[in-house]
């Protein structure tokens, strides 16, 4: 028997997340509210530290059991974020939390290792990615891609025009064994059209295809797999000013 056999689709969950953050809630004496409508998730933690030398706060809704949520503020729009959810299968458990603790747009923002030699931008906008994690083959059948909801790429065509965020579409390679990057995978990887790999994306979006909820997916270009000196440079506060103004302008064009 594979891992692969077995899965009905259809079925619903028996656990369920909302019945988890009810429990939680009990435990730890906390009011039923919600989450800030738009929630971030920044694997490196590099925003999030950021954030909290200004004026993020821990967000007293959230009731995970994993991680802290803290609500912040760039320019004129509210959010929470959550700092190193690293790897697909976390980054599902969260947004399965976060959307039913009323979160209406979930973003990710991951740093990316750049296997396309010709991508011109420090940013790319995961549009499809190739599933080699083990998360979403519990949501979609192996046979099915997973990708970006092609309603949000047209609302956010704009970005790539924008003179003030540096960037373009592109497909991504999901792995959930960065030390197995191996040179015959990642030429595979290339031959397939993939411009870069990260940890999160087509679990994530397996996760919104199937739940029917709003996931954009960046990956940040910082490095070549650590193959050369200067690799992992982000720029000023690790990335997070370009960071932030992403996840602003992506807000705005669709809330």
């Amino acid at each position: 028997m594979t891992l692969l056999e077995n899965k009905n689709y259809s079925e619903q969950s028996v656990f369920l997340p909302e019945n988890l953050l009810r429990e939680a809630r009990r435990q730890k004496d906390l009011r039923d509210c919600s989450v800030p409508r738009v929630c971030v998730l920044d694997p490196d933690g590099d925003i999030v530290r950021y954030l909290k030398k200004n004026t993020a706060a821990l967000n007293s809704c959230w009731a995970c059991y994993h991680s802290d949520l803290y609500s912040a503020r760039y320019k004129d729009v509210d959010f929470g974020i959550i700092g190193c959810a690293v790897g697909a299968s976390y980054a599902v458990l969260l947004a399965e939390q976060l959307f039913v603790s009323g979160c209406d747009l979930l973003v990710s923002i991951t740093s990316a290792g750049k296997l396309n030699q010709h991508l011109l931008k420090d940013y790319v906008l995961i549009t499809d990615s190739i599933r080699d994690e083990g998360t979403s083959y519990h949501y979609l059948p192996a046979n099915e891609k997973a990708f970006l909801d092609q309603n949000l790429l047209t609302r956010l065509q704009p970005l790539f025009t924008s003179g003030q965020v540096s960037v373009q579409p592109g497909k991504s390679w999901t792995t959930d064994a960065p030390y197995r990057e191996t040179s015959s995978a990642i030429t595979y990887a290339q031959t397939l059209g993939v411009d870069c790999v990260e940890m999160e994306a087509s679990a994530l979006y397996a996760f919104s295809q199937v739940k029917s909820k709003p996931v954009v997916c960046f990956a940040h270009i910082t490095n070549s797999m650590a193959r050369q000196s200067g690799d992992f440079e982000k720029g000023a506060e690790n990335g997070s000013l370009t960071s932030l103004e992403l996840i602003y302008q992506t807000a705005k064009l669709l809330q």
